[in-house]
């Protein structure tokens, strides 16, 4: 696999993540403890990261809920 190859993957797999991140804190409230991080470049990233899978999440469940192949019980 190429270096562009395995770069898309894991930015894939880090969205993943993100998403699955973005989902345990939907469900369960349960969310990483970002503020003990000291460094606030890291914080701020850290923030953005998940704000992704959040909004990748948010996303994901509009086009279901909005599909013929999906219903809510």
């Amino acid at each position: 696999m190429t270096f562009i190859g395995k770069t898309v993957h894991l930015a894939i797999d880090a969205v993943l993540i993100s998403t699955c991140l973005a989902g345990i804190k939907r469900n369960t409230g349960l969310t990483p403890k970002i503020d003990h991080i000291s460094d606030i470049t890291v914080r701020e990233y850290s923030t953005k990261y998940l704000n992704l899978g959040e909004s990748v999440y948010d996303y994901t469940v509009a086009t279901l809920g909005s599909s013929s192949y999906f219903q809510r019980k």
